[in-house]
């Protein structure tokens, strides 16, 4: 005998959450998305105004003008801020303002595709350390193995970049959780805004010293701004918007789409040729998405 069920006859709490688990986790692949083409058209504009800024100069001001856009617009209320609030934002603030600088030395130490690459072992490991079946770990590794393939590091012996890089991938997993607390403890974008805000305090002095030591050109100062926007007032919002409506595992797995617009922006915007290797590397990490995502809804569903 076989017995169906129709969706008008499960319980109308079951089938609302679903149905708001689905909204959430699409909304949330959709900022994700948004997060990290914003991040890596910025990363392509930030490296142009390295010759003239130098790493520690792109950094200061791309966290100016992150943190005085977002101060405009969010206008965080620090008044009102409990001390259990304020901890979270202060954390944020030293890991935003640590892992931007880290990872500019080191690609300027070791190259982009090393860097990346070690980098990305932050929200791997937090994928890894999540994972709560097989399926959520298997998405993760083939995930990262791809990204690996994707940005073909190369070998170097400069252990002060790949230090640099290793500490960045360390803050990148910090960034995550903490940004989740911050949107747990916080209304709207206050969170970020007060931590984008504190971090560029941090960066006066640095951006004092590159203004008054570097041939400084409207330019290279520009295009660091344009960095501002794109690799860090956008993303800040939208990882914590996407933080609020999906499971850190599944976001860690999902930043491995970061080297995919990577290689693709280099595709279109300059021009650089994708190998095949390439083009499997980018079906096997948007397969193991969409492998992570069917396994969310899953869990939704028996929920």
């Amino acid at each position: 005998m076989t017995t169906s069920m129709r969706v008008q006859d499960l319980p109308a709490g079951l089938v609302g959450g679903h149905r708001a688990g689905q909204r959430d986790r699409l909304t949330g692949m959709a900022l994700m998305t948004g997060s990290a083409a914003s991040n890596q058209l910025g990363a392509a504009t930030a490296a142009l105004a390295f010759p003239v800024l130098g790493p520690a100069g792109v950094v200061a001001v791309r966290q100016w003008v992150a943190g005085a856009v977002l101060l405009t617009t969010v206008r965080p209320r620090f008044t009102t801020f409990t001390r259990a609030q304020w901890r979270p934002v202060l954390a944020l603030a030293l890991i935003f303002a640590t892992m931007n600088l880290s990872l500019y030395l080191a690609i300027d130490r070791i190259g982009l595709g090393l860097a990346v690459t070690l980098e990305f072992l932050g929200p791997l490991s937090v994928a890894l350390l999540a994972a709560r079946r097989v399926v959520d770990l298997g998405c993760a590794l083939v995930a990262g193995t791809a990204a690996i393939i994707l940005a073909r590091p190369q070998p170097s012996t400069d252990y002060v970049g790949i230090g640099l890089a290793v500490l960045a991938a360390a803050c990148w997993a910090g960034y995550i959780l903490v940004n989740r607390v911050v949107g747990a403890r916080l209304p709207g974008s206050q969170g970020p805004a007060a931590a984008a805000s504190l971090s560029a305090l941090l960066y006066v002095p640095v951006g004092i010293w590159v203004l008054t030591s570097h041939p400084v050109t409207a330019v290279a100062l520009g295009r660091a701004a344009t960095a501002g926007l794109l690799c860090s007032a956008v993303p800040m919002v939208a990882d914590l918007l996407a933080l609020r409506r999906v499971p850190a595992r599944f976001f860690g797995v999902f930043m491995s789409v970061n080297p995919v617009f990577a290689a693709l922006t280099g595709l279109i915007v300059l021009g650089q040729s994708l190998a095949v290797g390439d083009w499997i590397a980018i079906a096997a990490i948007v397969t193991a998405n969409a492998v992570s995502v069917g396994a969310g809804r899953r869990d939704t569903m028996e929920r």
